[in-house]
C-alpha cells in the first residue's frame, strides 16, 4: 500500500529531473563539451591551458570564425554559400600578387582585394536572385571559377618575394614584395606589456566582426528581416519585406567577410599559396551548424558559429599536443561533432 501510495509523488519527480537534464543538455551541451575537451587536453599536457597557447588557438580560429560567420549569414536567409573557400584563397593570392607582381602599395592592394570580394557577392547574388540557380550550385559554380582565377592570376605559381614573373616575356624575378604594414594585420600584436606579446590583431579583427554581426542580427530591424526570410520566404515578401533585396545583402556580406579572411591569412603567412582558403570551407561549414545546437538556438547565430569554430581549433590544438598523426584527426574530430550534434538535436526533438 505505502509503495503504490508513493508511485505517484516520486514518479513526477522523475520525470522533471529527466526533463530538466534534457534541457540543460539542449542549452549547454556544446559548451559543457568543450569545457571537457579543454578539462581533457590540460591533463594531457601542461602547456595547454596557459595564456600563451590559449592566444595561439584563438589566433588560429580567427580566421575560420570570419569565413564562417560569412556562411552564417547566408545560412540565415535559407540559402548556402560554398563559395567562401575559394573566395579567401582567392583574396590571399591576388592582394599578394599586386603587391609582389604589380608592385602596388599595400593599402591599393586590400582596395583593389575587397572590391573584387564586392563583385564575387554580387555575381553569386545575380545567379542565385535573377537566374534563380539554386544557390548550393550557383555558388558552387563560382567556388570553381574563384579557384581557377587564382591559378590564372599567378599561371599556377605561389606568390613570394623574388619569385619570377609569371606575366613576362623573360624569365625575371619581380621587384615587389609584401608591405610591412600588410603583414602586421596577421601577424602583430596590440595592448603588450613587458613578458606578454599582446593581444594578435586577428582576434582584434575577429572579435569585431562576431560583434558587429552578432549585433546587427540580434538587434536590427535588417537583422530580423534576415531571419524572417530563412524561416519563410514568402510569408516575408507577403509581409512587405525586400526579399531580394535582404538576400543580395547576404551573399554580398559572405563573400565581403570571406576576402578579409583571406587578406589576414595572406598577411599571416606572408605569402600567396595557391588555395590557401579551401581548408576553411568544411571546417566554416561545421562550425555554423554546430551553433544551432548552442544554447538550443536551433537557428543561425554568430555566438554558437564562434563556439563551434572554438570547438574545433581546441580539438585540433589538443590533438596536434598529443601528438597525434595528422591522418587521425579529421577522423577524430568528424566522430566528436557528430556526437555531439546527434546528442543535441536528438534531446531537441525529444523535447518538442
Amino acid at each position: 500500500m505505502s509503495a503504490a501510495a508513493s508511485h505517484p509523488t516520486t514518479e513526477p519527480r522523475v520525470d522533471r529531473a529527466r526533463r530538466l537534464f534534457n534541457d540543460f543538455i539542449v542549452k549547454y551541451g556544446m559548451l559543457a563539451a568543450i569545457g571537457i575537451l579543454i578539462l581533457f587536453f590540460s591533463l594531457q599536457n601542461d602547456a595547454f591551458l596557459t595564456v600563451n597557447n590559449l592566444l595561439l588557438i584563438a589566433r588560429a580560429v580567427s580566421i575560420l570564425c570570419i569565413v564562417a560567420i560569412g556562411v552564417t549569414i547566408s545560412v540565415s536567409v535559407d540559402g548556402f554559400d560554398v563559395s567562401v573557400g575559394a573566395v579567401t584563397g582567392l583574396s590571399v593570392l591576388l592582394s599578394t600578387s599586386l603587391m609582389v607582381i604589380w608592385n602596388m602599395p599595400w593599402y591599393v592592394a586590400i582596395l583593389i582585394t575587397l572590391g573584387a570580394g564586392l563583385l564575387v557577392g554580387l555575381i553569386n547574388s545575380f545567379f542565385i536572385i535573377k537566374l534563380r540557380i539554386p544557390d548550393l550550385l550557383a555558388t558552387l559554380g563560382m567556388l570553381y571559377l574563384a579557384q581557377g582565377a587564382q591559378l590564372m592570376l599567378t599561371q599556377g605559381e605561389s606568390v613570394f618575394r623574388g619569385m619570377f614573373n609569371p606575366w613576362a616575356t623573360e624569365r625575371v624575378q619581380t621587384t615587389g614584395d609584401i608591405a610591412q604594414p600588410f603583414k602586421q594585420i596577421g601577424q602583430g600584436f596590440v595592448f603588450g606589456s613587458e613578458g606578454f606579446n599582446g593581444i594578435p590583431i586577428p582576434i582584434i579583427i575577429m572579435l569585431v566582426i562576431a560583434f558587429s554581426v552578432h549585433v546587427f542580427l540580434q538587434y536590427t530591424r535588417w537583422g530580423r528581416m534576415f531571419y524572417a526570410v530563412g524561416g519563410n520566404r514568402e510569408a516575408a515578401r507577403l509581409s512587405g519585406i525586400p526579399v531580394n533585396r535582404v538576400r543580395l545583402f547576404a551573399y554580398i556580406l559572405s563573400a565581403l567577410l570571406a576576402t578579409i579572411a583571406g587578406i589576414v591569412l595572406a598577411s599571416r603567412i606572408g605569402s600567396g599559396a595557391i588555395r590557401a582558403g579551401d581548408p576553411y570551407l568544411l571546417d566554416a561549414v561545421a562550425a555554423t551548424f554546430f551553433g544551432f545546437a548552442v544554447l538550443g538556438a536551433r537557428r543561425p547565430n554568430v555566438f554558437g558559429t564562434v563556439i563551434g569554430a572554438l570547438f574545433v581549433g581546441i580539438m585540433l590544438n589538443g590533438l596536434t599536443m598529443m601528438n597525434v598523426e595528422w591522418f587521425f584527426q579529421d577522423f577524430i574530430k568528424g566522430f566528436v561533432l557528430i556526437a555531439s550534434l546527434a546528442m543535441s538535436f536528438f534531446l531537441v526533438k525529444r523535447s518538442q
